[in-house]
This record gives structure tokens, sequence and C-alpha cells, in this order.
């Protein structure tokens, strides 16, 4: 069989990675591309053909894999290369043919301090039971968030780990507490049968890497209403969406029961948004709900409008919303006004914060770093604190 494009692959994933890339994209007729630091650039200068896709789909799709293609035009896997990197990929088929995107999984796992996401973060690890939610668009950093709150009771807690994923991405081994990791299509048929099969199975804690059907939330939702812990992530964009995302997928005379069940047992959810540093870097902006007693009571009575409310104002409990996390790191020098407005989720009500907060900081004598050097002149535009007093946050290059 002939590897030589094999070799080809493996060449641009490790390009792709010492670029400091997230997605390596393929297709025919096209030059290689990566996304680097949020923007998809050209790696190599020479355009794919078509039996480079050819080979590629007979070197590294199992035979399950290849009925699965040929059926559903798509398929999830993972690859790990000639440099042992491992990367979750998507081949789907398109009008011109078939393309790749690879997506490259770190080796290690960061933990919650070393991504520098809000402390509040850690109350997860300590939940004993209940779901909880990491949602954001596709390439946000919630699988690595969820990898390290994962991480952390398996460090800390003794407790017995299942999760279920299309396909496993980052690969824990045990440690204080047991884990076992399946993947779908190859240990097993669906989100569904898996859930099934691991209430069975004695779990403290079950991962489900994402909510995508009816079926699978109900289930996540019994498990969690059965004393087990439930991680599970969606694309949704912030807390209130994530909430009427769960609750629209059902019919109508069925979400007032979901609602309930929801209401009772959600302990919390993360949204994150990457946004661009002054640095060009990217880091995350970071909304948290708690499930106080407000909260709960807001989702039983379909008072979602207010959720941003409680949210804002919750920050005993650890909650912010959006526009607080981009509030923040505009005022620590991270990130522009522009790059703030534009990730957020109320532009207006952000730029009248930001607004209001200088002119008290001018009105009390408080010296702006970000506007105003030590002398009184102008600032180069390329000022940047750094630091761990800067608050960087988690910094994806």
């Amino acid at each position: 069989m002939n590897l030589k494009y094999k070799k080809v692959l493996d060449m641009l994933l490790d390009k792709m990675v010492n670029l400091g890339g997230s997605d390596l994209h393929l297709k025919p007729f096209s030059t290689p591309k990566a996304r680097i630091s949020g923007h998809i650039e050209t790696i190599l200068d020479k355009k794919l053909n078509e039996e480079f896709f050819d080979t590629l789909i007979e070197v590294i799709l199992s035979p399950r894999q290849k009925k699965e293609l040929l059926i559903n035009k798509d398929i999830n896997g993972h690859y790990v290369n000639s440099s042992g990197i491992r990367f979750r990929f998507n081949l789907f088929l398109h009008m011109r043919g078939y393309a790749f995107v690879f997506r490259v999984i770190p080796t290690k796992i960061a933990s919650i301090a070393e991504l520098r996401l809000p402390k509040a973060v850690n109350h997860f690890i300590e939940a004993e039971r209940g779901l909880v939610l990491v949602t954001g668009a596709t390439g946000s950093g919630k699988s690595t968030t969820m990898a390290a709150i994962i991480d952390g009771i398996n460090r800390k807690k003794k407790k017995h780990i299942i999760t279920i994923e299309d396909p496993v991405e980052f690969v824990h081994n045990d440690k204080s507490s047991i884990i076992e990791q399946r993947d779908i299509g190859e240990h097993t048929n669906s989100f569904h049968d898996a859930l099934k099969s691991a209430l069975r199975e004695d779990p403290d804690v079950i991962v489900i890497g994402e909510m995508r059907d009816l079926q699978t939330i109900e289930i996540a939702l019994h498990a969690a209403n059965t004393g087990h812990l439930v991680f599970s992530t969606l694309h949704s964009l912030d807390a209130k969406e994530t909430i009427n995302r769960i609750i629209s997928v059902f019919p109508t005379h069925e979400q007032n029961r979901i609602r309930i069940s929801l209401a009772s047992v959600l302990k919390g959810i993360l949204s994150q948004r990457l946004v661009k540093t002054v640095k060009g870097e990217r880091a995350p902006a970071v909304e948290i709900l708690m499930a106080s007693d407000r909260v709960k009571d807001m989702i039983l009575k379909s008072r979602d409008s207010e959720i941003i409310e409680a949210i804002e104002e919750g920050g005993v409990y650890g909650m912010q919303s959006f526009d607080q996390s981009l509030f923040d790191l505009y005022k620590r020098g991270i990130i522009s006004l522009d790059e703030a407005l534009a990730t957020s989720t109320s532009p207006h009500d952000l730029k009248l914060r930001i607004s209001n907060s200088e002119d008290i900081s001018i009105s009390q004598g408080v010296l702006d770093l970000k506007d105003t050097s030590l002398d009184g002149s102008s600032l180069d535009d390329n000022f940047y604190l750094s630091g761990d007093d800067a608050g960087m946050g988690y910094i994806i290059k």
C-alpha cells in the first residue's frame, strides 16, 4: 500500500503544531491550510490531488469507518501521527470530493489553575451529583476545559468515571479515581446505548461528549436525577441559550416536565468564547452560571429572560456574565475595546459600563494605564500588562 501520502499528512500535522495551529484543513485541488491564532493560513504552497484523499481513506480508516462513511457521507475519528501527537478528525464529502479537518489534542491535560480559568470552576470538581454543562462554539476550548475538570476529579477524588465520546480526545489514566473511556462506533454504538449501559456499571461520574438529541438529554437528566454527577457539552452561545436549547428539544407537552427536571439537577453552566488579545494571541472569556435557588426558580417559572440579571448579580456564588468577563479583560489591558465590543453579548451595555468606569477613574484621580503613561504622554498601542498580575487567563497561540 502506498504510504507516501501518509508521510505527507504527518509532515503537515507536525508543521501545523510547530506553528502553534489548532486545526488543519485539507481538501482536493487546494493548498493545505491551518488555523493559527484564530486565522486560516496557508502552510504549504502545493495543491493536493484526489489520490491523496483516496489513499488516506484506505490507510487511516478502519473497515467499519469506511462503511459508515459510505452511508453517512461523513465520519469522526482520531489519528496519531508518526510523532505520537493525537488528533481528532472529521472526514466529509463535499461538492469537490472528500475533505479532512484535523484538530490537535494536547498530550498534557492542563489544570484549571494552569488554564487560569475563574476559581469558581473548582466548584464543579467538588460537586457530588447533578448536571454540569460546558458550552460554546466549535473551537472555543470546551474540550480543554472539560478535560481539566475531569482530571481534577481524577486526581482529588476516589470515584468511578466513565466517559462517552465521539471520538475520545484527551486520554485520562487512573489516578485517585478509576476511569474508562468509550469511543462511539468503536466501543459502543451510540451515546444512547452507552448511557443506558453506564447506569449499570456503578459510575459516580458520567461524561457525555455532547448532548446531541432528545434521547441523550433525557438519559443524562435521568442519570443526574439518580444521584450521579454528569458532565456534557453543548454548542450554545451562553447560559440562557443552553437552557432554552435543552427544553426546546422536547415536544411542547413535555417541556414543563423537563423544566422541573432541569431545575432539580442543574449544578452549573460554563460558557466560553475565545477572544483575540492585544498581543495577537487568544484568551477565553467565560460566563458562569451557578444553580442558585433564584436561578432554579427562574427555570421553573420560564423566566429565562431574567437569567442574565441573576448571573450578573450572583458574584457571591462565583457567577459572571460574558460582558463582565470581557470588561475585566479590557480593564486589565488584555483585549482591546474593539475586541471586547465585537464579542460582547450586549455591546451597547458593555460600552456604557466601560465608559462609566473610566469616568469614575478620572473623577477620582485614578491613573488609567491603558491610556496614559506615567509622565502623561500617550502609550504605544502595543502596551501590554504581562505576568500573573495581568490576569491573563489561559493564552492559546
